[in-house]
């Protein structure tokens, strides 16, 4: 199914969830339960509960609207019902996995969950969208020729319990249906498939491909060398707006090892970044 700009879609038919199934909870695979929700406030919030009741590494949640969402730093990320993609998942990346053959991974490198997830779902938005795609960082996905969001991605760690990952995706919101100005869905950037079915299907199963790939070897340099190449912040002055509320500009330089942004600043003095709200300055 495709969009153009000018008119984009309408019918919203449900998520698939037998497809869904079918395609996700195989022999073998990472992923271990679905949950397919009508509505609900969080499903963040949704799959903490699940994970303190015990749930097993690749518990899914998702929603067809979020009436409660939350994005970083402490944003809202809601979204008319079948208009996007709102799902979380649970991963244990600090517990070894014998079976798997999976060592765990240090707490340093939780880090880069985002990040990697922020690849999977621009990997799949550009192979089924056929159109631009970008990271800014930390996990933000820009699409088309204005580079606007369209996805951004929340983890919550927890202790003991994991590691909950949740992204949401706008996909057939119109433009008066958008949280923010500088946002956008992949109908109106004309991409050719709005398929949330397939779509969040691919999504799941090449973040679950890429998390194999980290988990068999997560201080390689691999995820970092793509990552920067498909990172717009690289490259770029940016100011930045970190949790303590004071301000940092300059150039951002590189990702390092922990997944921290690089920024050198006028004096020459580099700072890394391990959690800001980032503004590209044009």
């Amino acid at each position: 199914m495709a969009a153009t700009p000018d008119s984009p879609v309408t019918v919203r038919p449900p998520l698939d969830e037998v497809a869904l199934r079918a395609a996700l909870l195989r022999p073998g695979s990472l992923w271990r339960g679905l949950r397919v929700l009508e509505e609900t406030g969080s499903t963040n919030a949704d799959l903490i509960a699940v994970a303190r009741a015990g749930a097993d590494e690749g518990e899914i949640i998702t929603a067809e609207r979020q009436v409660t969402g939350r994005g970083r730093l402490g944003r809202s990320w809601v979204s008319p019902a079948r208009a996007g993609i709102a799902c979380s998942v649970l991963l244990r990346p600090t517990r070894p996995n014998q079976q798997r053959g999976w060592p765990a991974a240090g707490a340093h490198r939780i880090g880069w969950l985002p990040l990697l997830t922020g690849v999977a779902l621009m990997v799949v938005i550009r192979r089924l969208g056929q159109v631009e795609a970008w990271l800014k960082w930390p996990n933000d996905v820009l699409v088309g020729a204005g580079r606007d969001k369209c996805a951004g991605i929340l983890t919550e760690a927890l202790p003991d319990l994991g590691v909950v990952v949740g992204f949401g995706v706008n996909v057939t919101l119109r433009r008066d249906e958008l949280p923010r100005p500088d946002s956008t869905s992949l109908a109106l950037a004309g991409a050719q498939c709005v398929d949330r079915t397939l779509l969040l299907t691919e999504m799941l199963q090449e973040l679950a491909a890429r998390y194999a790939a980290w988990r068999s070897n997560p201080d390689g340099e691999e995820l970092r060398v793509e990552y920067r190449r498909c990172c717009d912040t690289l490259g770029r002055q940016v100011q930045i707006i970190l949790p303590s509320g004071q301000s940092l500009r300059g150039e951002a330089v590189d990702v390092d090892v922990d997944g921290r942004l690089v920024v050198a600043e006028a004096s020459g003095r580099q700072v890394a970044v391990a959690a800001g709200d980032v503004i590209h300055v044009r």
